[in-house]
């Protein structure tokens, strides 16, 4: 069709997540797909032209891609003072496979608790909301706000509980949210 983007072929068979559900799912080699969005570490796609799937950039060599030194992530150093700007920057990094915005500017971050411990390490603690309380992509964006957290090499131990109170509503995405959006 004009317009559409040509799809291209698995190179091998890759667990994905089916969106929304959050049901795991088998993506086998050689079928077609199409990448609607590349952000944060996973790639959304369109597989079989059928179904909405999330993969992990881990597998993004099955989807014929090469990232190289572009996963190798910045680091801080093991005695940095870790602070919410650093935890909500590493926030920024995971998004809602259906929403092209981050987590944080969606407004889906309420707290955040920074505790260091006895031996300087530091315990983080974060409650988040989802769009939707129905949606079963929560454990995954959970796990995955929980995994940048634990990337920072002085955090020990990370916690993120879902959380439905406030419920979450538009008001709560920041101006570049709404930006990126065009509600603004």
């Amino acid at each position: 069709m004009k317009g559409e983007e040509p799809q291209s072929k698995l190179t091998r068979d890759v667990e994905a997540v089916l969106i929304p559900s959050g049901d795991k799912i088998q993506l086998e080699k050689d079928k077609p797909f199409h990448i609607t969005q590349s952000m944060g570490g996973s790639y959304t796609l369109i597989y079989d032209n059928r179904v909405l799937v999330r993969v992990n950039a881990k597998d993004c060599d099955a989807l014929g891609i090469d990232i190289g030194p572009a996963l190798q992530k910045e680091t801080l150093n093991q005695n940095e003072e870790i602070t919410e700007e650093v935890i909500y920057n590493r926030l920024k990094e995971v998004y809602d496979p259906e929403i092209p915005v981050n987590i944080v500017d969606l407004g889906l971050i309420y707290d955040c608790q920074i505790n260091r411990k006895e031996d300087g390490s530091y315990a983080v603690a974060v409650k988040m909301t989802l769009t939707a309380p129905g949606c079963g992509m929560g454990t995954i964006l959970a796990q995955d706000a929980q995994s940048r957290i634990l990337e920072i090499p002085s955090v020990s131990e990370a916690q993120v509980d879902l959380v439905w109170d406030p419920p979450w509503n538009p008001s709560m995405i920041s101006e570049e949210g709404k930006m990126i959006l065009g509600l603004v």
